[in-house]
């Protein structure tokens, strides 16, 4: 069974940056490869769950609009681990930060990690 492990999260002041990690524990090498969509979702309170990013395994990404030019998502096969490197945090930015990933048929999710941009 797939089990997503996020780590990274914290309080940062405006401006600031952060990277999120997200490692697919009990995944050997090709299980990661099956699930092709790797993604980052956030949901603020109050708010529902967005999508943040995605990348897929021939390294094509996708960003929402809010986070585009400020967020990349990257991975690295040989750890078994997606990225989100966050710059330029804003307050609004603030949310717990999911990490997801399937292979179209189904899919996991992390506990989540909590950002909190704030000064």
């Amino acid at each position: 069974q797939v089990q997503l492990v996020e780590s990274g999260g914290g309080l940062v002041q405006p401006g600031g940056s952060l990277r999120l990690s997200c490692k697919c524990a009990r995944c050997i090498l090709s299980t990661f490869f099956t699930l092709n969509n790797k993604a980052w979702y956030r949901q603020a309170p109050g708010k529902q769950r967005e999508l943040v990013a995605t990348i897929t395994n021939d390294g094509s990404t996708n960003y929402a609009d809010s986070v585009k030019d400020r967020f990349t998502i990257s991975r690295d096969n040989s750890k078994k681990t997606i990225y989100l490197q966050m710059n330029s945090l804003q307050p609004e930015d603030t949310a717990v930060y999911y990490c997801n990933m399937g292979d179209g048929d189904s899919d996991s999710w992390g506990r989540g990690t909590q950002v909190t941009v704030s000064s």
